[in-house]
């Protein structure tokens, strides 16, 4: 008889989880399960499928060795189940524990699908609180409490005080600034980004080959490149490649983080987004080490560029789980601009003119990886400015990047990205012209377009569409206070001027979506 039956799910993989404080081997067990759906609810990157499988071997494997009772299905246990919720109303009815426990989901529909087949057997589920984050859902609400608008830097202050990060006396921000966001917008010079370090890679071993194999023979249409699988799975490997970043990357992280280069994929960035996400490691211990790095040595390492990775772990991180949890699940159905068109058939190929962003979706479909700029200021502007419905274009990204779980990607995705939630993320939608595209890459020099061309054979879509998008929503934008200037702007522009950029966005719209708007 199983006293307590805990789910570990494919993003929990903490080995300081709550669910061990008391586990009882000779009465407890662990239950873990690869779920075909979960990789074909939306159509899933082979990197992206191969990754939550490969930790969760790994996972499983120290378990066994460590004397933990666990149940674990693997693909070829669950073929022909065509749910997460089948598969686990299937071993409920045979294992018929006591109780089930369970961490936290990050996604709320497996929270769903979770209670409604414990219910079914007639079980008591128990929650557990997930401590691999600095704030909980609870804490999130309290600091929502009574404010009209949530903004991730007065939330970022509060973390900060509360973990001591870069703080002095636990009062003052190191340095006497809490932000050095502004200097961490570089550009590359014309001649290219300084010497890049190569990563930490980490090549396949038996369980991953393994996994692999599985997931060559299980999702062969599905998209991807399983060559370049060289990611971390394990805690040792996630620490193997925070130290590489901090020995290598971290001092040139904070000025050129925006920065992008075609052909580069990784430039100065960590690559640590996805092992943070099945949390092979705690957000904390990164940050402390990287503070650690720049104490030990602040003339190598900037303290603006520490400032910028941590607010990236534990301001931006923590925030949009704290958005996530206060609105799901009607989030979710937000769609704010009445965006409707569909997402360009090229976000699956690559095969597109736009030099920017067929770097960007060739990285993407190769590595399963892309940067925050690639993903915001590339492929998210160009999706919003056409107009594709958020839902799609959250769908994409949910499918596509290695590091995606719903919590942190839908309210960057919908809010940061599409701003599709009404500003409840981003105080301002991001919008710009190509020319922000050639101030903080080389891709415009590789284009056949123009990015300061509005209309004509060479215009920059990007451009064309971003004069368009203002005029579309002048009257919502006119008065706002972050939007206000730019549409100003369409001041500038003549009637007729305005209908060129109303026509060749029209015509662009219909070239990538077969459809007007």
């Amino acid at each position: 008889m199983i006293r307590n039956l805990y789910l570990i799910l494919g993003d929990q993989l903490d080995r300081e989880s709550a669910v061990f404080d008391e586990f009882d081997p000779a009465r407890d067990a662990l239950w873990m399960a690869e779920v075909r759906a979960e990789s074909t609810k939306v159509w899933s990157h082979q990197i992206r499928t191969a990754y939550f499988l490969s930790a969760m071997r790994h996972f499983a494997q120290e378990m066994r060795d460590k004397g933990y009772p666990l149940y674990y299905r693997t693909l070829a246990d669950t073929a022909g189940i065509d749910s997460f919720g089948g598969v686990l109303d299937k071993d409920l009815r045979a294992l018929q524990p006591g109780k089930v426990r369970l961490v936290h989901p990050g996604e709320y529909g497996v929270l769903q699908e979770i209670r409604k087949s414990v219910t079914n057997a007639d079980l008591q589920l128990e929650l557990l609180v997930d401590r691999h984050f600095v704030c909980t859902a609870d804490d999130f609400a309290r600091h929502a409490k009574g404010r009209k608008q949530l903004r991730m830097e007065f939330f970022y202050r509060e973390v900060r005080k509360k973990t001591g990060l870069l703080m002095e006396d636990g009062k003052s921000p190191t340095g006497g600034d809490w932000n050095y966001d502004a200097a961490n917008r570089k550009a590359f010079p014309a001649s290219g980004p300084p010497e890049i370090p190569p990563g930490k890679r980490f090549p396949p071993d038996k369980i991953t080959r393994e996994v692999l194999q599985s997931v060559r023979r299980e999702f062969p249409d599905h998209p991807g490149d399983l060559e370049t699988f060289d990611w971390p799975v394990t805690p040792r490997q996630a620490e193997e490649a925070l130290a590489d970043f901090i020995a290598h990357r971290l001092p040139k992280f904070g000025d050129f983080q925006d920065a992008m280069w075609t052909g580069e994929p990784f430039l100065f960035h960590a690559r640590l987004s996805c092992a943070l996400n099945v949390k092979l490691i705690h957000p904390l211990t990164v940050c402390r080490q990287v503070e650690a790095a720049w104490r030990k040595d602040p003339e190598r390492i900037p303290l603006e560029a520490v400032e910028g990775f941590v607010r990236q772990v534990i301001g931006w991180r923590e925030f949009v789980r704290g958005i996530y949890w206060h609105f799901m699940p009607g989030y979710l159905a937000r769609n704010t601009l009445g965006a409707d068109l569909d997402l360009p058939n090229f976000y699956w190929t690559g095969d597109t003119e736009m030099a920017c962003l067929k770097d960007a979706l060739s990285q993407t479909l190769r590595y399963g990886y892309a940067h925050h700029i690639q993903r915001l200021m590339v492929t998210g502007l160009f999706s919003l400015l056409l107009g594709v419905d958020p839902r799609q274009t959250h769908e994409w990204y949910l499918a596509v990047y290695l590091d995606a779980v719903e919590w942190v990607e839908l309210p960057n995705t919908l809010g940061m990205s599409q701003y599709a939630d009404d500003g409840v993320m981003a105080s301002k939608p991001y919008v710009a012209s190509g020319q922000y595209i050639n101030r903080m890459s080389n891709y415009c020099k590789h284009c056949k377009f123009r990015p300061d061309q509005k209309t004509g054979e060479t215009a920059c879509p990007f451009t064309t569409l971003y004069w368009d998008f203002l005029i579309r929503h002048r009257d919502r934008f006119a008065a706002h206070p972050r939007m206000k200037l730019q549409v100003r702007n369409l001041e500038r522009l003549s009637e007729a001027e305005q209908a060129r950029i109303r026509e060749q966005a029209e015509h662009i719209k219909t070239q990538c979506t077969g459809e007007k708007s």
